[in-house]
């Protein structure tokens, strides 16, 4: 299994419970022209499609990007990586991220070039983790820390904007307008040992290392995981994401 699928088995089954919220914020009227940033393997691109939306969607991972090729044949699908997008001004009528802005490098230039990309009187629909009830992958964490691993992921820029007073100044000051922030709750459902092998096999910067250590490490570590998310088996993790919804002013 590539690390796109197991991206595609596990985190890309995390983070669908957003997509229809997400696309009924973004694209509450007519089938528009949209833009799914940093689409992964394409779960918010199928559920737009299904709407009747012309999809663009673009992934800085060409892995990933093929499995959503693939699987969407009706999509345009582009390599390509905030802040710097080959589209044209105003080319987009709505515009979808669902959990890509806590990923990009310059939080403030990615808003600035979503606004360049969306037509006056568009929409943008953006996610992010609240990361303080991730239990699905904080568990991880825990599971390092109480195995004695040094464990030092690298600190995101958008850590500096990760709370929606302060994300949503950020949207007004790139040009954004009508600024909100709504949560969306929801428990994860999953076989524990197979959520388990996802999350390793997908790696990243915040796991990745769990699968390079000797294998005593890495059954120490499992062991601490399945102990800390036994609670969790039969209800599900509860997670929680922020939506956010702007409009570029006309």
């Amino acid at each position: 299994m590539t690390n796109a699928e197991a991206y595609d088995r596990g985190f890309a089954h995390l983070s669908c419970h957003t997509v229809g919220p997400l696309l009924a914020r973004a694209c509450p009227g007519r089938a528009p022209r949209l833009l799914d940033v940093g689409c992964g393997t394409g779960v918010v691109t199928a559920a737009a499609l299904a709407l009747g939306a012309e999809v663009t969607a673009v992934d800085a991972d060409a892995a990933m990007l093929e499995l959503a090729a693939r699987r969407h044949p009706y999509a345009t699908v582009r390599l390509a990586a905030l802040p710097d997008l080959p589209f044209e001004d105003g080319r987009f009528d709505a515009i979808a991220g669902n959990f890509v802005i806590n990923h990009v490098p310059d939080t403030r230039a990615a808003l600035a070039e979503l606004h360049r990309l969306l037509r006056p009187g568009g929409t943008l629909a953006l996610t992010w983790w609240k990361g303080d009830e991730m239990t699905a992958t904080n568990v991880f964490a825990d599971a390092i820390a109480q195995a004695g691993i040094p464990y030092d992921p690298p600190v995101r820029p958008f850590s500096a904007h990760d709370t929606p007073s302060r994300f949503t100044a950020l949207l007004t000051e790139t040009g954004f307008g009508e600024p909100a922030v709504e949560c969306v709750r929801w428990r994860h459902q999953v076989d524990l040992a197979t959520w388990w092998t996802d999350v390793v096999a997908a790696g990243g910067a915040r796991f990745g290392t769990i699968a390079g250590r000797p294998p005593e490490v890495v059954a120490r570590v499992r062991a601490h995981y399945l102990r800390l998310a036994a609670p969790y088996g039969q209800d599900g993790f509860p997670v929680c994401a922020y939506l956010v919804t702007a409009h570029r002013p006309t």
